[in-house]
């Protein structure tokens, strides 16, 4: 089996964006930030790694035909939308709303004593105009400790949030020296998101905001050279 070809997108190469209470960097074209070589992965259109300082966040704003997901790394984010949903988003937790025909929300750092680091996903539907809905869920370190743990799937298989779209998100915490392997599936497109930490892919050095591309997914083999936070895109 020939080796599928990993395309690193390194950290310090995203879109940067700052406004004083935001600190942005884009993975993807968004917003002012416009590369025509990186508009998004297969149907992965968004991942923008935000820090939001304390006490400060997103006014209620529009989103339709998105599949959101908030992935918050340290601190808490309050969420609250027009479905009547409020809750707080914190570490561990992955929270989706499909806006689908039509949603308001409002996203804010509700600590006065630490800025908050949310990693923002956003995955193209494959079906315009759905009821929009909200998804919360909690997957402790335990859960994805050397191992990926499915977070986001379309038919919410071992308790992840659902997606209205042919992909799946798995969380994974590897420690060093650990080896976690995710079997070759060569109909199948990878993105994988540093979120902490060191680790190699396939011999590849990855490192904390790092991305990498896989077309046509041969065998990929996770191994820890820090304690490392990651997110993996399996994409049709």
């Amino acid at each position: 089996m020939t080796p599928s070809e990993i395309v690193i997108r390194k950290a310090n190469e995203r879109g940067v964006a700052e406004h004083g209470w935001l600190h942005s960097k884009f993975s993807f074209s968004f917003a002012g930030y416009y590369d025509p070589k990186h508009m998004g992965f297969r149907s992965l259109r968004v991942i923008n790694d935000d820090i939001i300082e304390p006490g400060e966040g997103f006014g209620t704003h529009p989103h339709e035909n998105m599949e959101i997901i908030s992935y918050v790394v340290e601190g808490a984010l309050e969420h609250k939308d027009s479905m009547g949903t409020g809750s707080v988003v914190r570490p561990n937790d992955v929270q989706r709303m499909s806006a689908g025909s039509g949603v308001t929300h409002s996203e804010f750092n509700p600590l006065d004593d630490q800025a908050m680091r949310l990693i923002q996903i956003w995955i193209k539907p494959n079906q315009m105009g759905v009821e929009p809905s909200y998804e919360q869920n909690t997957y402790p370190p335990e859960v994805k400790t050397n191992k990926l743990k499915l977070v986001a799937s379309p038919d919410g298989a071992e308790g992840s949030v659902t997606i209205h779209q042919d992909a799946r998100l798995y969380a994974s915490i590897i420690e060093p020296a650990a080896t976690v392997v995710k079997p070759a599936d060569e109909d199948r497109h990878v993105w994988v998101q540093v979120v902490n930490g060191k680790l190699t892919l396939n011999g590849e050095t990855l490192e904390t905001g790092d991305g990498a591309a896989v077309e046509n997914a041969a065998e990929l083999t996770f191994q820890g050279v820090e304690r490392s936070e990651i997110l993996v895109f399996d994409l049709a």
